[in-house]
């Protein structure tokens, strides 16, 4: 244990310029015969076998700076890569979709950054933090983060095009960790893999700017309760209505006027469905289009009266543009509105990884909606 810990305090004094991580059995955590370590051609290799858990560093906690390894991708489904580990429930990852993007440069859900909190991954609800990359299984694909504060650039083999632009430009980490041990999941090859602490290339560590941050048509204040339960079968029921005795508490839209339900109560596996309100004002009545993105259900009222409803489930025939995931081109609802206040409930329904709703008119004319403490 001496040994180890005397290891640790080693190889993060000599991490202050950069630091070629061991890929030896006895530096990381992993489940037994998940792992194979060896080399080829005089370079170290980690061989990750199993789909199925996580294989993590044992020393050192890292926050800032810059990552680089080589990765060839053999998972069927995903390679992960996590960093500021706290452990499986609370991560930041970046991942290779490799059945969808190996060899096929311009799919748009080839990488993704997405966080993991309180046990579910946010991919779902992070449609805009995935994009195109080109690589392929048969060599080692380069892997270059560089993470400051709450900012985060990637580059997969080299600059994008040649362009000298990243890969992923990530304007907010969205993850609760801050710091954290390093790890991968997924079938790959690793190899190459250096850390080089507090190297940021001059990325500032402030949150870019929302840009979604001066648009007045999203609906960003709600009024929300906490989860109820479906019942197996159940596809709805108004006996789940909230009645007067409902507690109600605020939530207010995240970036990019997410109202992001996950963040609060993450999915447990089981069906179940939260409700929303707010208030819309109409100088006169008529009917208002309204671009709505959603994770996985909705039961939509005005005045409590429904009319509209819909799903957006990943992977069957009912889901929305973007391959059903969370985004404004999910849907566009007419909301039949009368002269005056209209109460607007929305219940969400889900089971599967995030859920929320992003709301936002086509334009204000005739309408009032309800702002943030700030605002908005």
């Amino acid at each position: 244990m001496t040994k180890v810990i005397l290891f640790g305090l080693l190889f993060w004094v000599a991490a202050a310029s950069a630091q070629v991580v061991p890929l030896k059995a006895e530096d990381w955590i992993f489940k037994p015969g998940a792992v194979e370590f060896g080399d080829s051609a005089g370079v170290a290799r980690m061989t990750i076998l199993s789909s199925q858990g996580n294989v993590v560093f044992r020393h050192g906690d890292f926050s800032d700076g810059t990552i680089e390894f080589d990765v060839v991708p053999k998972d069927p489904g995903f390679s992960q890569f996590d960093f500021r580990w706290q452990d499986s429930t609370e991560t930041e990852c970046f991942y290779f979709r490799t059945a969808r993007g190996a060899g096929h440069p311009y799919v748009m859900e080839a990488v993704q950054y997405a966080p993991i909190v309180k046990g579910t991954m946010w991919w779902d609800i992070m449609a805009h933090y995935q994009g195109n990359a080109n690589f392929g299984q048969g060599a080692p694909n380069h892997v270059k983060l560089v993470i400051s504060g709450r900012r985060m650039l990637v580059y997969v083999n080299g600059a994008a095009a040649g362009s000298g632009r990243p890969t992923l430009d990530i304007g907010e980490l969205e993850g609760n960790t801050t710091h954290g041990s390093i790890g991968f999941s997924g079938q790959a090859i690793i190899s190459n893999l250096v850390l080089k602490p507090g190297k940021v290339e001059g990325l500032s560590p402030v949150a870019a700017t929302d840009p979604m941050a001066n648009d007045p048509r999203y609906l960003r204040h709600w009024q929300m309760t906490t989860p109820d339960s479906l019942a197996p079968g159940v596809d709805f029921s108004y006996g789940l209505m909230p009645g007067k005795a409902a507690v109600w508490q605020p939530i207010d839209a995240e970036r990019r006027g997410l109202i992001n339900l996950t963040r609060k109560w993450a999915v447990n596996r089981t069906h179940q469905v939260i409700w929303l309100k707010t208030v819309v004002h109409a100088d006169v009545a008529g009917r208002y289009n309204m671009r709505l993105g959603f994770v996985d259900e909705v039961w939509m009222f005005i005045n409590g009266r429904l009319f509209y409803t819909d799903k957006n489930f990943y992977g069957q025939p009912i889901a929305k543009t973007p391959r059903g995931r969370l985004s404004l081109e999910n849907a566009m609802v007419e909301l039949p509105l009368q002269q005056g206040d209209n109460e607007l409930m929305v219940a969400v329904g889900s089971n599967f990884y995030g859920w929320g709703i992003m709301a936002r008119f086509d334009d204000l004319d005739g309408l009032t909606i309800e702002r943030t403490a700030d605002g908005r």
